[in-house]
């Protein structure tokens, strides 16, 4: 199968599934938001901790999916079932540490986003129920990690279909108390959300057990300890994590800056980056898929087709974010005009959106290149140290300085918390065509 096959049918569903998934999240976002601005305000400050979450549960995935795809073109099984039972272990551990801690500091919690009681209430409200969703939706991402691995990706896309409709239906019941159902707000919209997540994770669990004999594992399997492949998993996944967890600590951070800023920032910065995310699964899937026929690649020992594979990927790269740079500008008034915002908050969001219509361009080449082909070739520190020395040492002190020593418009602050997304393709070109990433992370026979 050609290069451009290999990748659009990898792409494709990977894409799909994103936007779906995402579209999830943008539901939820104009369904609360026409309930009121304070719920949709409250959900969003939640979302910062699930974001979080979320991004340490890549993390593992792509560390599944980094191991498991060189195992997979090296034509040895049995590694990746031990590979994704590990993966699936840090999972669970992470699941009951922020269940732990949505379930005693709530309050705590939800004032690090803002001072407001009444966003406060509402949060705790989401926070509440959403919080028992945290382990079925660490389960289904490693599954689906493990699935990836192996070229298994159309179930993944099921799953976020249904996801889709049930949530859909049920936020539409239970936020505003249709037929016959109570009106819950914020509530509701959590209820539906932690029922999709079962739904999710109990399909997820049969298909790899019944359909996919490659990681066809038990309970019992995931209570097996390999001692030596955990701890390459361990070793290799952990800067991941690392910087996949002060990624999204550094986008709550942000959502903590505007949402101190004013209420109307909060919940401008809500609805201008679901809509973000929403289109970024384009960047995203890029990624994803990258990593697997680079992995793959590097599996079976073609070093050369390596680096064909990371020339050609980078064209895309920057095509998709042009592309999808262009979309998010042109879709924003419409999308902005189904939320029930006052003027000031929907203005402030247009301009966000205008904002990150041109960062994404250079997230779209530089996010992409750096997951799928860096990461994905085995280099993780190398995005780490990028990633630190960007958002920590950069990013945010001068976002903070912004808001609140010089007191800039948000739109400002904006501009500052993304500007690592464009400045960071400088080192990304460069590592990705002059320097030394592709790494044989197996075992061999």
């Amino acid at each position: 199968m050609g290069f451009y096959k290999k990748f659009f049918s990898l792409y494709i569903i990977f894409f799909l599934q994103n936007v779906v998934t995402l579209g999830v999240n943008l539901l939820d976002n104009i369904m609360i938001g026409g309930y009121s601005e304070a719920a949709l305000s409250g959900v969003a400050a939640v979302n910062q901790l699930q974001f979080v979450y979320q991004q340490l549960l890549t993390a593992l995935g792509e560390g599944v999916v980094m191991f498991g795809s060189q195992y997979w073109g090296n034509g040895q099984r049995e590694p990746i079932k031990k590979i994704a039972a590990a993966g699936m272990r840090a999972a669970l551990l992470l699941a009951v540490l922020l269940f732990a801690a949505a379930s005693l500091f709530p309050r705590q919690l939800m004032g690090f986003f803002t001072n407001s009681t009444l966003i406060i209430e509402e949060g705790v409200a989401y926070l509440n129920i959403i919080r028992f969703s945290y382990l079925f939706f660490a389960i289904t991402m490693l599954i689906l990690a493990a699935l990836r691995s192996v070229e298994v990706v159309k179930i993944g896309f099921i799953l976020s279909v249904l996801a889709f409709l049930i949530n859909a239906v049920l936020n539409y019941a239970l936020i505003y108390g249709h037929f016959g159902a109570p009106e819950l707000g914020a509530a509701g919209a959590a209820i539906a959300t932690l029922a999709a997540r079962i739904m999710e994770c109990l399909i997820a669990a049969w298909y790899a057990l019944k359909k996919v004999p490659a990681i066809s594992l038990k309970i019992v399997d995931y209570m097996k300890r390999d001692k030596v492949l955990s701890r390459d998993y361990l070793k290799a996944v952990t800067p991941m994590a690392l910087v996949s967890g002060l990624w999204g600590v550094s986008t709550a951070l942000q959502t903590v800056i505007l949402g101190h800023m004013s209420a109307a920032a909060l919940a401008a910065n809500s609805a201008a980056s679901v809509l973000f995310l929403l289109v970024k699964g384009g960047a995203v899937s890029g990624a994803s898929a990258g990593a697997i026929l680079i992995g793959k690649a590097i599996g079976v020992g073609e070093m050369e087709t390596v680096r064909q594979y990371a020339k050609r990927l980078q064209r895309l790269f920057l095509l998709i974010g042009i592309v999808g740079g262009i979309i998010l500008f042109f879709v924003r008034i419409p999308v902005l005009s189904l939320y029930n915002l006052s003027a000031e908050t929907k203005a402030m969001a247009n301009q966000f959106l205008i904002i990150l219509s041109v960062v994404y361009v250079g997230m779209g080449y530089q996010m992409s290149t750096s997951e799928g082909i860096i990461r994905g070739g085995g280099s993780a520190l190398f995005v780490v140290k990028m990633n630190l020395i960007s958002i920590w040492g950069i990013v945010l002190p001068l976002s903070w300085f912004m808001a609140f020593v010089l007191k800039t418009p948000p739109a400002v602050v904006v501009c500052c918390l993304n500007a690592d997304q464009i400045f960071k393709c400088v080192p990304v070109f460069l590592k990705a065509n002059y320097g030394s990433w592709a790494r044989k992370l197996i075992r061999e026979r």
